[in-house]
């Protein structure tokens, strides 16, 4: 006789190893197969399936079998997804800010490179003495 889902997801919850084992061998095609569907790219959807693996021991203490085991798991997969999604979304802004700030940091640096090439080309037009003393007086050293 086969053992439930449910009464497994119960068994696993208590720190059972062979019913979670037994959950993850039943469903994990399921769950990548909706993974697939979810984000459209193999690679995803395994990293996707190994994210849900890892977590669900923890989840599984939150099932109340209230649904069928099957419903309580796809709405995990889908949660995951979106979860995963809104991180990515997180770090492509957070690049696009850096982004921004390297641009204006390289903005900054060739105006200071121009402003420098204007006075280097300045004091070469100075007599000499007065370029030295144009130096010390630019480098503090008076």
């Amino acid at each position: 006789m086969t053992t439930s889902d449910e009464a497994l997801a119960r068994a696993a919850a208590g720190g059972d190893a062979q019913a979670f084992s037994a959950l993850i061998s039943r469903h994990y095609d399921r769950i990548f197969r909706l993974s697939f569907r979810l984000t459209g790219a193999r690679a995803e959807a395994e990293d996707l399936c190994q994210d849900i693996c890892a977590a669900l021991p923890a989840k599984l203490s939150a099932y109340r079998s209230e649904a069928r085991f099957t419903t309580w798991l796809y709405r995990v997969t889908v949660n995951a997804s979106h979860d995963r999604r809104r991180r990515a979304a997180t770090h492509a802004r957070a690049a696009d800010g850096w982004g921004e700030m390297e641009i204006a940091r390289r903005a900054e640096a060739a105006e200071a490179a121009q402003a420098l090439d204007w006075l280097t080309a300045a004091m070469r037009d100075l007599p000499e003495e007065l370029r030295d003393t144009v130096a010390l007086v630019l480098d503090d050293v008076t």
